[in-house]
Order: structure tokens, then sequence, then C-alpha cells
């Protein structure tokens, strides 16, 4: 009795380990493909005005950081220093060995301050810079913590374009 049971849902087994396996492979593709060259984010908050709206979808590409290509103008997704667990888009304002000077606080002085980024590492300022936490408040970020360059904004379709770099 216990052998025919098994030779009727054998079958069924059979169909449901090859639909299983072809989920694994394709969750495998996905994941090598956002890990290895490229992914999508979803961009939040105001620090990135004008060139980004809140709620931006965008296209992120993984292969210029590898190379070790991002460069001054790029946008870039970057780990904070300070919060390790959560990742910000920023665009990079110098990298190492360059002078930065910046306000230390736009709101209560006209002092400023001048910091020569460090080896392996890169400023990063969002392009809104009176609504923006970004490396003038928690210094320069380590090359390592650079997740992706921003290439291209995908959502909403009116803001669809490729995103290059701006140099200011």
């Amino acid at each position: 009795m216990g052998m025919e049971r098994l030779k009727e849902i054998a079958p069924f087994v059979r169909e449901a380990l090859h639909h299983t396996a072809r989920v694994a492979k394709f969750l495998c593709f996905v994941h090598v493909c956002s890990t290895y060259l490229c992914g999508v984010a979803m961009l939040t908050g105001p620090s990135m005005l004008p060139t980004f709206n809140h709620g931006n979808i965008v296209l992120t590409e993984t292969i210029t950081k590898r190379l070790g290509r991002v460069g001054s103008g790029d946008v870039v997704v970057v780990r904070r220093p300070d919060e390790p667990r959560n990742v910000v888009c920023k665009r990079i304002k110098a990298v190492n060995g360059d002078a930065v000077s910046y306000l230390s606080d736009a709101e209560t002085s006209s002092e400023r301050e001048t910091v020569v980024v460090p080896k392996g590492h890169l400023w990063v300022e969002g392009d809104n810079t009176h609504n923006s936490r970004d490396s003038r408040q928690f210094g320069a970020v380590p090359y390592a913590m650079v997740e992706s360059r921003v290439f291209f904004v995908v959502w909403p379709p009116k803001d669809f374009r490729l995103i290059g770099s701006k140099v200011s």
C-alpha cells in the first residue's frame, strides 16, 4: 500500500522540485545582478533636491565602484559612517587628497572650515546643502562604504533621465 501511494505522488513531487529549482535559480540570478551589476533604489527625503525628488526610483550600478572610477560629481549610494545600517544618496564633492571648505554651521555663523580628505575616503554632500546630513556632520566616508553609483531615474515618468557627473 505504501509503495503504490509513493508512485502516485512521485510526479507531483518531481514537478514541485523542478519549480523550486527554477525559483532558486531565478533568486540566485537576481542576487548576482543586484550585487555585482545594478540595482534599484527609492530615494526619500529632501537632501538631494532639486536633483532628485522624494520618492524618485533610480537605477544604480556597482561596476564603476569596483573599477575604482567613482569620482567628484558622481551621485552615489553610501552607508552612513555614523549609522552603518542606513544608506544615503549623496554627491561626491571631493576625493582623497582634495581640500574641502564648508560652512561649519550655515544657520548660526559664516565661519568656514577646511578639511583635507584622507586617503581612501570621499567627501559627500547633498545637493540641498541647507537640509542635508552629510560629510559636514559625519566626516569623510571610507571608499569601502560606497554601495553603488546612481545612473538613471526611472520613476516617476516625468523625471525619466540619465544622471551624469555634475562637478560644482
